[in-house]
C-alpha cells in the first residue's frame, strides 16, 4: 500500500473522485487548486483524497473516496492520517474538512481522527448541486464543517 501525489501525466481518477462528489465540474475545479493524492495496492489506484490551500495557513481536505470492494479495512483513516501528515509538512496551521449531514460515518471517522465540528452550512447541498444527494436514506442538504489545529 503506497499513498502519492498524483502527477501531471497520470490519469485523474475521476470515478473515485464522483463517488465522494457527484459534481464532475466541482471536482475539476478543486483539483486545478489543490494537490490530488491516490492509494495504491500495486498498479492500481484503491483511494484518493485532494489536499487545497483555503486561507492563510489553513488547508482544506476535500474528497476522500475509497473504492466500495476496499471499503471497511481502514483505508480512509490511513488517508485522513496522510492529509494530516501532509498539511503539517506544509506548515499549515489548521486542517478542515466539510462533509454531508447523511454522511454518518464519515462524520464519526473524522472526529476519530481528531476533527471537531465547528459549523454547520446549511442548505450547501442544495445551493451547489443540480439534483438531490441521497445517503442513507437521509437527503443531504447541509455540510457539517470540522477542523483540527495542527501542532507540530
Amino acid at each position: 500500500m503506497k499513498i502519492r501525489r498524483l502527477i501531471a501525466t497520470d490519469n485523474i481518477p475521476m470515478d473515485l473522485l464522483l463517488q465522494a462528489d457527484p459534481s464532475e465540474e466541482i471536482v475539476l475545479e478543486y483539483l486545478q487548486r489543490g494537490e490530488c493524492f491516490v492509494m495504491e495496492d500495486e498498479d492500481s489506484i484503491i483511494g484518493v483524497y485532494v489536499l487545497i490551500p483555503t486561507r492563510p495557513e489553513t488547508a482544506e481536505l476535500v474528497n476522500v473516496s475509497i473504492q466500495e470492494e476496499q471499503q471497511g479495512k481502514g483505508l480512509g483513516k490511513m488517508l485522513i492520517q496522510h492529509s494530516i501528515a501532509t498539511a503539517k509538512s506544509k506548515k499549515y496551521k489548521t486542517i478542515e474538512v466539510g462533509t454531508g449531514n447523511s454522511s454518518i460515518s464519515q462524520i464519526a471517522l473524522y472526529q476519530k481522527c481528531g476533527f471537531r465540528i465547528t459549523h454547520i452550512d446549511r442548505d450547501f447541498f442544495i445551493r451547489h448541486y443540480a439534483e438531490p444527494i441521497f445517503e442513507n436514506g437521509i437527503q443531504c442538504t447541509d455540510m457539517v464543517r470540522l477542523s483540527q489545529d495542527l501542532h507540530y
